[in-house]
């Protein structure tokens, strides 16, 4: 695994060794980790109620020591500037959110992290999304670990809309194809996963 500095602007002296190189190692090693702890072949039936040949337990990379710092050095440069948190559904968000918001917070850029409960809060507040409250019309990027149909995540962008912030950029860590992108196109809402399917497949072949 390569040694990098987190501040993708940073270059340690006499190093030729160049910040594309490295997100080029990092995805690497990410999809390394998909393929050797996160997929898996055989029957399964997914939470749409449809049944697959594949599943990818996306949390068993997030929460892994190493994945979760790849994580958010992956995603990080992919959420624009002008954006001031990161959000996601919980349970598969959380740990996204939170690996990018400390990462961003290394390099020195303020990005608020909230998340968004599937049902509201029972009690106390009993509010849809956790985290520091922000001004009305506030750009917000959210994040998931795998996208079949586009669903979950527009729960979290519907919620976050409702509270009356902007949302119109879902970035993921894996797209199955089945549909999801086609459904963000109808949204208006621009879409990226840093892998496809087709990339796990090809390289958990490859590693067999």
């Amino acid at each position: 695994m390569v040694d990098f500095p987190l501040n993708p602007t940073s270059e340690s002296t006499g190093n030729r060794y160049s910040y594309s190189d490295r997100l080029a190692d990092m995805r690497q090693d990410l999809l390394d980790l998909f393929c050797t702890q996160a997929y898996r072949e055989g029957e399964f039936v997914l939470s749409s109620g449809k049944t697959s040949s594949y599943y990818i337990n996306g949390k068993l990379v997030t929460l892994h020591p190493q994945g979760g710092r790849l994580v958010g050095q992956l995603l990080l440069p992919l959420v624009s500037k002008e954006v001031v948190a990161v959000a996601g559904l919980t349970l598969g968000a959380d740990p996204i959110v939170a690996a990018v918001n400390v990462v961003a917070d290394y390099e020195g850029r303020s990005l608020t992290g909230l998340i968004v409960r599937k049902a509201a809060k029972g009690h106390g507040t009993k509010v849809f999304v956790e985290g520091p409250a922000l001004p009305a019309g506030s750009s917000v990027v959210v994040l998931e670990d795998v996208v079949t149909t586009g669903r979950s995540a527009m729960i979290a962008v519907e919620r976050l809309r409702d509270v009356g912030y902007q949302v119109d950029h879902i970035i993921a860590l894996v797209d199955r194809q089945e549909g999801g992108t086609a459904f963000y196109q109808s949204q208006n809402i621009t879409f990226e996963a840093i892998f496809t399917i087709a990339d796990i497949q090809s390289r958990w072949r490859m590693l067999q």
